[in-house]
């Protein structure tokens, strides 16, 4: 069982409190994660080449550009899932006033997970 307490730096720019992984209890296919971002806060485009992941929204709201060029865009609010398949290109923000946390989880289990961060496509994002 695990607490989250801890918190670690994503090398995309975001907190994430410590979860399931493979430096916490050994798991050896998934991680699972918290992820508070507070108003204003943004992560760097990325992808994550060979593994899924997974987001379930508990509270707030974030928006999520996505796809080659960052072309598409959803808005996620508590009790939302999204689903993002390995290899595409995706930048979270919550442009809100309030905090958004979310429940994350991937099919690379180690906690600070392989990240392929892609700087020519951040500002194709509104700040």
């Amino acid at each position: 069982m695990v607490r989250p307490g801890d918190a670690f730096a994503g090398k995309q720019g975001l907190d994430y409190f410590e979860g399931i992984a493979t430096e916490t209890v050994g798991s050896t296919g998934i991680c699972m994660h918290l992820v508070t971002m507070p108003p204003g806060a943004r992560a760097k485009a990325h992808l994550h080449e060979t593994h899924e992941t997974a987001i379930y929204v508990l509270s707030g709201e974030a928006h999520t550009w996505f796809g080659e060029r960052l072309e598409e865009h959803v808005i996620t609010r508590a009790g939302d899932m999204l689903y993002i398949p390995p290899g595409v290109p995706h930048l979270p923000a919550n442009l809100s006033d309030a905090p958004c946390t979310a429940v994350i989880a991937r099919t690379d289990p180690k906690g600070n997970e392989s990240v392929l961060l892609l700087p020519e496509l951040d500002g194709l994002v509104p700040s």
